[in-house]
């Protein structure tokens, strides 16, 4: 049935010689744009492009002004169906978040077949299926995983299921990916092995994590060749080197008392793009979606954008620099995070970071948090910024809590929707924008919501 709708929407694209694309701004939204444009291209159409934080009444109404004949929406929309389709142009969504019941005639959205968007398919996923539909195009599956990877997909389960995997595997055949089981800590391309040791945080390794002069003792002590001309990185090991190492953090973490299935999350499947260079960032799905994030939530999609379309000139240089800012900002969040504190309340836990945390990054930063372990990882984490004269809210949950019944996107959309605000997204994370000064009373609403939904409260 999914296919079926894939295929008319590839259709009704094909009816057009040109389509304004309207996409999030977070690497799956991105990855979903680049798709659609390559797909665009290939069949010459022409295509404009924006990116939007949020859809909301305020962007429908920038977007209806624009009176394009085909508009086309990936990485969002579902859950604003009933406006959107008052738009005079033909619109087709290609989404994965949670959809509002109202159905759209053009509406690719994994819930509306029964898959879960969440962790079987992305939004650049349902896009590659459009764009599949659409011609020869299964070579841009490598963007569509890249989408999944960095809306953390595969984080559950430790590798790609559901129609990603599918996806992935037409990949592979090909010749645009391959996967193995291996190290799942960030930046195996590019970071020296210390260095990817020092700043693991899933799972935290004592003595290890953020202790930059045991990370190289404990590697010298195993006989690993730091320094070879150049720093060592992951990928100039061996397979026995590799091994060694893995099995050793996992005796070290047991030791120490480390929950296992923390443990459990150091190893997994990873997935290499062999069209990129070797020991660049582009080359790994995990390092490529982080470098996209940080075009985007820094109002640089554009940049992103263009590397995913193939440009490794400019747009590559800037996307790198914009990168290092990302993750100076994502530490300076943390501390800061760490110094305010988290307040509990009987469902859930809060910190308002107000100016002093990007709005785009404060929900990064309330995972991190997580997976630092420092906070109750029975309770929801929610995070506020300040927002162009609103408020931001992002929440954070865990698998097991959404086992339990929590449904953030739920929470989110109704505790906002009393506030007068808007909110949405996945099970497990979600996001919603509030007006300045609600906080309180969203968090009262919240708190109660969240509590039905655990079981807590009757």
């Amino acid at each position: 049935m999914m296919m079926k709708k894939a295929a008319e929407c590839a259709e009704a694209i094909k009816k057009y010689n040109r389509a304004l694309v309207i996409s999030h701004i977070d690497a799956d939204g991105l990855t979903s744009a680049a798709v659609i444009c390559k797909a665009l291209d290939r069949e010459g159409m022409e295509y404009e492009t924006r990116f939007l934080k949020k859809l909301d009444k305020p962007a429908l109404d920038e977007i209806a002004d624009l009176n394009a004949e085909l508009t086309i929406f990936t990485d969002l929309g579902s859950g604003m169906v009933d406006e959107i389709s008052k738009l005079h142009s033909e619109v087709i969504i290609a989404d994965h978040h949670q959809p509002q019941k109202n159905q759209h005639k053009y509406h690719l959205n994994p819930h509306l077949f029964g898959i879960n968007g969440t962790n079987e398919l992305s939004g650049s996923g349902a896009t590659y299926l459009i764009a599949k539909n659409m011609g020869s195009n299964r070579d841009l599956a490598d963007l569509a995983i890249l989408g999944a990877v960095g809306d953390m997909q595969d984080m559950n389960a430790r590798r790609l299921v559901g129609m990603n995997r599918s996806i992935m595997l037409e990949g592979v055949d090909d010749g645009v990916l391959s996967f193995e089981t291996d190290i799942r800590l960030f930046g195996r391309q590019t970071r020296p092995i210390h260095k990817l040791l020092e700043y693991c945080t899933d799972p935290y390794i004592p003595g290890i994590t953020g202790d930059n002069n045991n990370c190289i003792q404990f590697l010298s002590k195993l006989g690993i060749k730091l320094k070879d001309g150049h720093w060592s990185r992951w990928i100039d090991l061996n397979r026995e080197e590799k091994k060694l190492i893995v099995s050793e953090i996992i005796q070290l973490c047991l030791t120490r008392q480390v929950p296992a299935y923390k443990v459990q999350h150091l190893v997994g499947e990873v997935y290499t793009l062999l069209k990129e260079v070797e020991g660049t960032e582009l080359r790994d799905a995990s390092e490529y979606s982080t470098l996209l994030n940080a075009t985007a939530r820094y109002g640089h999609a554009d940049v992103g954008l263009a590397v995913c379309m193939g440009d490794r000139g400019l747009a590559y240089v800037h996307a790198r620099s914009l990168l290092a800012q990302h993750r100076k900002n994502l530490t300076e969040g943390l501390k800061i995070v760490n110094e305010q504190g988290v307040i509990e309340l009987q469902n859930l836990q809060y910190f308002n970071a107000r100016d002093s945390i990007y709005e785009t990054i404060v929900g990064i930063i309330a995972g991190m948090v997580f997976s630092l372990g420092r906070i109750n990882r029975n309770l929801p984490i929610i995070a506020f910024a300040d927002s162009d004269g609103n408020i931001k809210v992002s929440a954070r949950g865990t698998q097991d809590m959404v086992h339990l019944g929590l449904n953030l996107a739920l929470a989110l959309h109704e505790s906002a929707e009393e506030v007068g605000g808007v909110g949405g997204g996945h099970d497990i994370a979600a996001g919603a924008t509030i007006p300045a000064g609600a906080e309180e009373e969203f968090l009262k609403i919240l708190d109660v919501i969240i509590g039905k939904q655990l079981k807590r409260l009757g």
